[in-house]
């Protein structure tokens, strides 16, 4: 009995001392979500280089094939989409470079604040699952003009709906906060891809080498 009683007792937090390793951890959390919501984006925003650049080659080698010309600038007849594009159809270069591209994952940026949906072919194609805008003029002869790009952009103060858009050297164009934090990612005709800023894209877009560059929004 009395080895019973003289048996140390297990010594209990106090609820003082409870409320400050609460505290701790509180402060702890609150210091390192800004650094994993940072580490979380810079991550998608390689995964969309990633993209681009794949459907960049992809381009690429189509073009190898097809008298060093993009899908968009070959007719139907000669199994380009000049035609379909012109129609409204803005994911057909995707389709007719499916061999080229692989998987059709790739067509939608990972930063996007709408999951990507579920694709598994490129039979059911279409504007639900492109996400990235196609340059209808682009040429690798040249190599600064817009090929594919982030297609959350604002026109002259407006959001930019499906369709063809007509930007000039003079359009006001600026990235909204829907992906990348007010920027985004262009693939040029010459393969590289680049992050820009609202103010660096509008100067991409002086520079592509034509006064007019007609965008394809999906």
């Amino acid at each position: 009995m009395q080895h019973l009683l003289n048996h140390p007792r297990t010594p209990a937090f106090t609820l003082v001392e409870l409320l400050v390793v609460l505290a701790v951890l509180f402060i702890l959390v609150a210091a390192s979500t800004p650094y994993f919501v940072k580490a979380k984006a810079r991550a998608q925003r390689i995964r969309c280089v990633s993209h681009l650049k794949q459907i960049g080659l992809s381009y690429r080698q189509w073009a190898l094939d097809n008298q060093d010309q993009y899908p968009m600038r070959v007719a139907v007849t000669n199994g380009g989409v000049k035609e379909w594009i012109e129609a409204g159809y803005f994911e057909s270069p995707f389709m007719v470079m499916s061999n080229e591209l692989n998987t059709p994952n790739i067509l939608w940026c990972p930063a996007a604040k709408q999951p990507s949906p579920s694709l598994p072919t490129f039979a059911t194609l279409g504007r639900s699952n492109v996400n990235y805008f196609v340059g209808l003029d682009a040429d690798e002869t040249q190599p600064q003009m817009f090929l594919v790009g982030d297609d959350n952009l604002l026109v002259d103060g407006q959001l930019v709906t499906r369709g063809v858009w007509e930007l000039t050297t003079n359009s006001v164009a600026a990235y909204t906060t829907m992906r990348h934090d007010r920027q985004g990612n262009v693939g040029l005709s010459d393969g590289s891809v680049q992050g820009y800023s609202s103010t660096r894209f509008r100067d991409a877009l002086r520079n592509t080498g034509t006064n007019v560059n007609r965008i394809a929004f999906p």
